[in-house]
């Protein structure tokens, strides 16, 4: 891996200028990183310079730190062309296990920042688009610290609030919040024009509702065959999961059971009531020191367990021994989560001890 000297800025890459893409090099350029970009589209990347995303074209053999923004199909082939140098790469591509799979190098970190917005392109990219937003990762095993450290640290600093999965339980978590709904919307949307044909009306009669439900289905069409693809065993999954309880509720409005039908939508509503909101970094934290061995694979175990928990991660660090063969992983957690976190790793053989930040 390859590091700036002191006083040089840091230099990342960027293939796919888009609008993910072009906001994460708008993003690490106004945190003063040099950015260099490419896109199979000289047009897009030219735009893209234009517009400040990136500082120039090209390739960069000096980059610590290489984003990987193209449609999915794509991300493997780019990850590993990508890997030939000597930095990090991590991609942004919604599915992840044949990703993680496809590319299986200790300096790859799979990832996928949720965010995005209603424009199209690099014209639509923002510098603020991450800040708040939920960035997952996917380490493995085989996945360097170092790596997993530095693709932390770095999307950390874009203001994102970083989630760590394994590539398949992330692909099914996503196949629900993301994908199937944007499938939904998109059915329901094209059901609804059908229609709209024979009832000239129709159209016009769609109301707050409607438009809030079927909203995603305006995104770009073009990078969901992908997705589906490479994710079409979760989707699947899923979609007859959604058509089994889409046939309970058409037998409860054919038979009129308004009990069970009040029934069903309290519980939905509760459940979107419940929806946890964005929240501020907490005021008090702790730190937790987790003795860990030299080996493969530890620092995603202790990330994914603290996801699986429920337990954010503000920040961390690795502090190596001087002697090798072991290091600390310090982690920074609210304080109400530290005897959760810390008994699940003493399960799983660690020994860990935390205090206070004063």
């Amino acid at each position: 891996m390859t590091f700036p000297a002191d006083g040089e800025a840091r230099r990342a890459v960027v293939v796919g200028t888009g609008l993910i893409g072009g906001s994460i090099g708008l993003a690490l350029r106004a945190r003063g990183w040099h950015v260099t970009g490419r896109d199979h589209d000289p047009r897009r990347a030219a735009q893209a310079v234009a517009l400040g995303a990136v500082d120039a074209l090209g390739y960069d053999p000096h980059a610590e730190l290489t984003f990987i923004a193209t449609p999915v199909g794509a991300v493997a082939a780019e990850a590993v062309a990508a890997l030939d140098g000597r930095g990090v790469v991590t991609d942004v591509g919604s599915a992840k296990a044949s990703i993680v799979r496809a590319v299986d190098h200790p300096r790859f970190v799979g990832g996928h920042p949720m965010a995005g917005s209603e424009q199209e392109g690099v014209a639509g990219a923002d510098a603020e688009l991450f800040s708040g937003a939920v960035w997952a990762l996917t380490p493995v095993q085989a996945t360097d610290p170092a790596a997993h450290s530095l693709v932390r640290s770095v999307v950390a600093s874009l203001g994102a609030e970083v989630v760590e999965l394994a590539p398949e339980r992330h692909d099914t978590l996503v196949a629900m919040v993301s994908h199937v709904p944007h499938l939904t919307a998109a059915t329901l949307m094209r059901l609804a024009n059908d229609r709209a044909d024979a009832h000239g009306v129709l159209l016009r009669l769609a109301a707050g509702g409607f438009r809030d439900m079927t909203r995603v289905a305006a995104g770009h069409p073009g990078i969901w065959p992908d997705i589906c693809v490479e994710n079409a065993p979760a989707i699947v999954e899923l979609l007859a999961s959604l058509e089994e309880a889409l046939a309970e509720v058409r037998a409860l409005v054919a038979r009129g059971d308004r009990p069970r039908l009040l029934a069903t939508l309290e519980e939905a509503r509760s459940a979107r009531v419940n929806l946890p909101g964005r929240v501020a970094q907490p005021d008090r934290l702790a730190e937790l020191r987790v003795p860990v061995p030299d080996r493969p694979g530890v620092l995603a175990e202790i990330t994914t367990l603290a996801t699986e928990l429920g337990v954010n991660i503000d920040d961390l660090e690795i502090a190596h021994s001087s002697e090798g063969g072991a290091g600390v992983a310090i982690l920074l957690i609210d304080v109400v989560f530290v005897e959760r976190l810390a008994e699940a790793l003493v399960g799983r053989g660690y020994h860990p001890s935390s205090r206070p930040l004063q």
